[in-house]
């Protein structure tokens, strides 16, 4: 084959989109974080960012962190600046999903385009240094007494320690609405908090606390999982006698108005990054439990947890 015939084929493949994935450019992805620098979201968002490049699935990552109102802010200027985007990302999970419901927002996850589900955490109740209670059990008294006395602290209204109080409060005879929540923008605000001895309980990821846990500046008094996590010698809310139980996961979702051609693209960047060591060390350092699900079998999960977190949150008085 002349060379000028080769060149005509190989742009003709190119166009087509016949080249192996290997032989395309690596792409340069744009990944929005609904959420302060510091939290679980933007964790989760630049490990994820560092596998994709790391295995070779994206040429560059960039980030935007913009927090407020569960994700609701980062989520509006997701689906306004992203549309038909294939190279932009946006981290999400059941605290979007939370807030959305209590909020009672007009924005519609369904714009965007669901990719995958990458993890599963469970909450972490701590209590500050200088607390004067020493169990999850002394807090729960405490809140029988005077639900307004205990000041709980962590993510957006509509969080899964959100909702996990507002469970704690039912299962223990209290009524939901009576609790006192203050939510944090961020999860470096709500560490801030704790140290200083501004509210009374913690509630997050393990990952967020453990540095602090570990060197004796907050003590882990109950973790929302249904057995105790994997080297941490925390008691689970049930051993507790509080019959209470929560994930919060997290995943991301591609910009509304791309191509199936370009979900698949996507969704196959993030099986490629998850698969890479850089990934695996990410979950093993946070504590994270790989929960990868991916395109309408990960859409499909979203539709049953949302309406399960609006069963819940209904149940304990959250939203009407």
């Amino acid at each position: 084959m002349r060379r000028d015939q080769f060149v005509k084929s190989l742009c003709g493949l190119v166009l087509a989109g016949g080249l192996a994935p290997a032989a395309r450019a690596a792409a340069n992805l744009k990944v929005m974080i609904p959420a302060n620098p510091g939290g679980g979201w933007d964790t989760t968002g630049r490990a994820l960012g560092k596998a994709l490049q790391d295995s070779g699935a994206a040429a560059t990552v960039t980030f935007d962190n913009k927090g407020g109102a569960a994700g609701a802010l980062g989520l509006a200027q997701f689906l306004n600046a992203a549309k038909g985007d294939p190279n932009a990302l946006m981290v999400m999970g059941a605290v979007m999903i939370g807030g959305l419901i209590t909020s009672k927002s007009p924005l519609k996850l369904e714009q965007a385009t669901p990719i995958a589900r990458l993890t599963t955490e469970y909450n972490v109740f701590v209590l500050p240094e200088n607390s004067p209670f020493k169990t999850m059990k002394d807090v729960v008294e405490q809140l029988k007494k005077d639900p307004a006395s205990i000041k709980w602290g962590g993510g957006s209204r509509g969080s899964t320690e959100h909702i996990a109080a507002a469970m704690i409060a039912q299962d223990a005879g209290v009524d939901p609405a009576k609790i006192n929540y203050v939510a944090f923008r961020g999860g470096g605000e709500a560490v801030a908090a704790i140290l200083g001895g501004n509210v009374s309980v913690g509630g997050s990821g393990y990952s967020e606390f453990q540095q602090y846990i570990d060197s004796g500046k907050m003590k882990a008094v109950g973790v929302t999982a249904a057995e105790r996590l994997k080297g941490i010698n925390v008691p689970t809310l049930k051993e507790l006698g509080i019959n209470v139980e929560i994930g919060n996961w997290r995943g991301v979702y591609g910009a509304p108005g791309i191509s199936a051609e370009q979900r698949k693209a996507v969704v196959d960047m993030i099986v490629k990054a998850t698969a890479h060591k850089s990934w695996t060390d990410a979950l093993e350092k946070n504590g994270w439990t790989p929960a990868l699900l991916t395109g309408d079998t990960f859409a499909q999960f979203v539709d049953r947890d949302s309406a399960a977190l609006r069963q819940t949150m209904t149940r304990a008085g959250m939203v009407s």
